[in-house]
């Protein structure tokens, strides 16, 4: 074999191998998408977003193998209007599982609680609409008793009334074991701390878990 010829055939070898690496490349499946939409809570208000519990989900997932990405849409101080009105450019990007954690600050504020279940339901049925197959879970939320007994039970019974009606996976309260608890809360008493988020992302793994098996 001549030089020249030598050089053409490892010039062939070597692209053969790169258009194989490129196939296989091209073959690996896309990670199917988790979003949380939500507030303070999920995005790790006062903390690293690395220890702020979507960023712990996402340990979890890796720990098993499975192949999905974590996206982290939480925003301080949201309210379900907030959360509404930035809806469409989230939904710009696929999403398989919708994880919706907002209504904590309406209820702080004492909105009308109809307003919130419309905004979380409007939520459900843009998502839904753009993405028909997409799994939705509801995190529960509480609001402290000094807003009322009558306001308190309403604005709780927003978030399983949700789940069912919309046949969705319920977390029945994101903060248990959490709130108001002192040493798992920041000194303002309502945010988590980094053991805190363990414990949220504990609650929501238990709900998340199933969902994201059968999307398998």
């Amino acid at each position: 074999m001549t030089p020249t010829q030598l050089i053409l055939r490892r010039t062939g070898l070597l692209a053969f191998g790169c258009l194989c690496a490129l196939g296989l490349s091209a073959a690996a499946p896309a990670p199917k998408i988790v979003l949380f939409l939500g507030n303070s809570i999920t995005a790790g208000y006062g903390l690293d977003l690395s220890v702020a519990f979507p960023a712990l989900i996402q340990k979890k997932i890796d720990a098993k193998g499975w192949n999905f990405k974590v996206v982290n849409a939480g925003q301080s101080g949201d309210t379900s209007a907030g959360g509404l009105g930035r809806l469409d450019w989230l939904l710009k990007n696929r999403v398989d599982v919708l994880v919706l954690e907002l209504g904590g600050n309406d209820g702080l504020r004492g909105l009308p609680v109809e307003v919130t279940r419309k905004n979380l339901q409007a939520i459900i049925d843009r998502t839904r609409t753009r993405y028909p197959k997409a799994k939705v879970i509801i995190a529960g939320m509480m609001v402290p008793p000094n807003m009322g007994r009558d306001y308190s039970s309403r604005f709780g019974a927003i978030f399983p009334d949700l789940a069912k009606k919309n046949k969705a996976s319920l977390i029945p309260f994101i903060l248990e074991g959490v709130g108001g608890m002192e040493k798992l809360n920041l000194p303002d008493g309502i945010h988590p701390t980094a053991k805190g988020h363990e414990i949220v992302a504990a609650n929501v793994w238990k709900v998340l878990e199933p969902v994201l098996k059968t999307l398998r």
